[in-house]
């Protein structure tokens, strides 16, 4: 039996709790309420279908990947958006994301034939507050009050997490921590 997965980057608890009120006031004001489905996070590896018998060999393999990889800090400020639907939380360019999706990518595709389904776009890391149920009215009502309001979240990244779909909501089913260099060496 196939079941969902993707894999992110979680804040710690307290700044989820955060986004996650910016979340709850999209849902009370503009009947938004996907983005309650799953906690906060940013995106690496898009939710990707995968048998119960590969599960195992995914984590093994996000296990040896976290290791060759050290923590590092993500900013967060302002709103942005994809219209007609999407407001996230922008992520600042930072040089680490676009090669530890691309590094990641290829290993999950070399080593496990698992393909990220939306890698003919560009990768654009961000945390979602608002999405596929927003209509375009109320993305506009939204979007008119967010975009220019100011935001700063920072944040170590320190694990890599395998969430898993129950059905109704994705969850956190593994985290895999980074190794900082003179640890690994």
């Amino acid at each position: 039996m196939n079941q969902k997965f993707f894999i992110a980057l979680l804040p710690p608890a307290s700044m989820q709790d955060e986004v996650r009120q910016i979340q709850y006031d999209f849902r009370d004001r503009y009947s938004a309420q996907v983005t309650l489905n799953s906690p906060p996070h940013i995106t690496l590896i898009p939710p990707f279908e995968l048998s119960s018998d590969r599960l195992e060999p995914l984590q093994i393999e996000l296990e040896r990947f976290a290791k060759t990889r050290s923590p590092f800090t993500i900013n967060l400020s302002g709103f942005a958006a994809f219209p007609p639907r999407v407001i996230y939380l922008n992520v600042l360019s930072n040089p680490i994301l676009p090669n530890l999706y691309v590094d990641m990518a290829a290993t999950l595709a070399n080593n496990l034939d698992i393909h990220d389904p939306y890698a003919s776009r560009p990768f654009v890391p961000h945390m979602t507050v608002a999405f596929r149920d927003l209509t375009p009215e109320n993305f506009e009502q939204a979007w008119a009050e967010f975009s220019d309001r100011q935001i700063k979240f920072e944040f170590e990244v320190i694990n890599l997490t395998l969430l898993a779909h129950d059905e109704r909501r994705w969850n956190v089913l593994s985290n895999f921590p980074l190794i900082s260099k003179r640890d690994r060496d």
